[in-house]
């Protein structure tokens, strides 16, 4: 199963307050799917950065309700610090670790701002991937002029109006939002309090002054030294060691000299393999020969292991649960898992750039039904250990035998309806396979047929599951409503079967 994953790296302008970021951190970590990794607050730039994983629903979400949080406590009208910035919420990045295209974040970042706009009334602008106007890609022209300056021409210049949100800023400035690849924000400090010495140093660093490319770079000063901050925007292209050698340069040209270096926020440990190999000059360095690297490759692959190990350990034993219903379930996961893997293979790239925005829609929803039916392998289980706890109840008297029954009656009717609710999400499953093989990648129309192959399985083996608890129950009507979504959905299943059938024949002559 894929495991979609996305980094946020927020920066809200607040940095001397604790109480207030942590109540942001808090916002964060209770939206379900999101893993919080690390904050820090800079009192000089007055500024903190939080950095979190997690799903592309649970991320969406994240943002928004840190974004809320952020205008209720902080105001830009009496915000002050050494950072250039323009709303109580700065920036807040997506990028794409695992699984996840770029294109997908772009999709989240308009998402996300659309309704900042609308429900908060904060102006945001996109950037990078997800600007809309070509001079927006640039953070720091969107920041020109800082919060004082944009305040008054959000409203008179339209070269400065947000993509979205009204035209005029509150206390909470106006925010940027987008979607970009990892970056690294990394500080040198010097031994001088002298702030144009970092001043020169950061402009002769930064690409848009005519050094390194990928990197944006200024100088300030920092608790009475001076410090050249920056973002590596592209570590695969320009690395760090590169980066912190011309600094030593330059600094040379000056008297001054490197005292020391920070890490503002996380760095992919490729950037820390590549400073290693450069310094150390190996050069036949594998990153397999990090020790934690193949410990934690050894361990992922054993609790992978493990995991589905340990189901089927389940289901093989004698114990009632789980039984056939999870089983069902499991499968339908897979097979929406598959349907997700072909259209994230036909995102990207050129030859399929028309269907583009179907594949992603189809991967919202494939990782959907993935996520639920992940969830029903317990769900089923639960059910059916509501119906046996049902059953023991005492019958010793009339009230007690009326209670029971009613008590059976119900554990029956939900026993059956999720195995039900596992049937129509196999057969979603199975017409989103019809799509993405008749238009998705040709390399990968096996893949979206077995995904029907699968999906058909769980329907099958769901749909059993409900007919043999609707022997049980006394209730016609229901039963009733039961058997009829169980013929519409078998029309459905049928004819998506006959699709992906004739797809992979015409396509594939398979």
């Amino acid at each position: 199963m894929t495991n979609p994953l996305i980094e946020c790296i927020p920066n809200f302008s607040e940095g001397r307050r604790p109480e207030v970021i942590e109540a942001i951190v808090s916002e964060i970590k209770a939206v379900e799917g999101v893993t919080l990794l690390d904050f820090s607050l800079d009192s000089d730039h007055n500024r903190s950065v939080v950095t979190f994983v997690g799903s592309p629903k649970g991320v969406e979400m994240a943002a928004f309700v840190a974004i809320k949080k952020a205008a209720e406590f902080i105001d830009m009208d009496t915000q002050e610090g050494e950072h250039p910035r323009i709303g109580a919420t700065d920036v807040f990045p997506f990028v794409p670790i695992s699984d996840v295209s770029m294109t997908e974040c772009v999709e989240i970042a308009k998402r996300v701002s659309k309704r900042v706009g609308e429900e908060l009334d904060i102006p945001v602008y996109l950037y990078e991937k997800a600007a809309l106007i070509p001079e927006r890609k640039n953070l720091a022209n969107i920041r020109k002029g800082e919060y004082e300056g944009l305040k008054v021409e959000i409203e008179n210049n339209p070269d400065r109006t947000p993509d979205f949100g009204p035209s005029k800023m509150g206390s909470a400035g106006a925010t940027v939002i987008g979607a970009r690849s990892p970056l690294v924000a990394y500080n040198v400090y010097l031994n001088t309090d002298d702030v144009e010495i970092a001043k020169k140093i950061g402009k002769a660093v930064r690409h848009l002054s005519g050094g390194l490319r990928f990197v944006k770079g200024l100088g300030m000063l920092v608790d009475g030294q001076a410090q050249v901050s920056m973002n590596l925007t592209n570590f695969k292209r320009t690395p760090v060691f590169r980066v912190v050698e011309m600094i030593r340069r330059e600094a040379t040209r000056y008297g001054v000299q490197i005292t020391h270096s920070e890490l503002i926020g996380l760095i992919p440990q490729e950037a820390l393999n590549d400073a290693a190999t450069w310094y150390l000059q190996l050069d036949d360095f594998d990153s397999n020969q990090i020790l934690e690297t193949r410990m934690q490759n050894a361990q992922a692959e054993e609790g992978m292991q493990s995991s589905t190990t340990n189901f089927l350990t389940s289901l093989a034993s004698g114990d009632p649960t789980p039984g056939g219903g999870s089983a069902a379930a499991y499968a339908g996961a897979m097979a929406a898992s598959l349907v997700a893997m072909v259209a994230r293979l036909s995102v990207g790239k050129k030859k399929y750039k028309e269907i583009e925005p179907q594949m992603l829609e189809i991967i919202g929803k494939a990782d959907r039904i993935q996520e639920d039916l992940t969830k029903a392998v317990k769900i089923d289980s639960e059910a059916f250990e509501d119906v046996m706890a049902a059953y023991k109840l005492p019958k010793a008297s009339e009230e007690e035998i009326n209670i029971r029954g009613i008590a059976i009656e119900a554990a029956m009717l939900h026993a059956a309806k999720v195995p039900l609710g596992v049937a129509e999400m196999a057969v979603e499953a199975m017409e989103l396979a019809s799509i993405v093989t008749e238009i998705g990648n040709l390399n990968a129309i096996s893949d979206g047929a077995s995904g029907n192959a699968v999906a058909r399985a769980s329907f099958t083996g769901a749909v059993l599951n409900v007919k043999i608890n609707l022997a049980s129950l006394t209730d016609q009507d229901e039963t009733k409503k039961l058997i009829e979504s169980i013929s519409s959905l078998e029309k459905r299943a049928d004819s998506a079967e006959a699709k992906v059938n004739a797809n992979i024949k015409n396509r594939a002559d398979l």
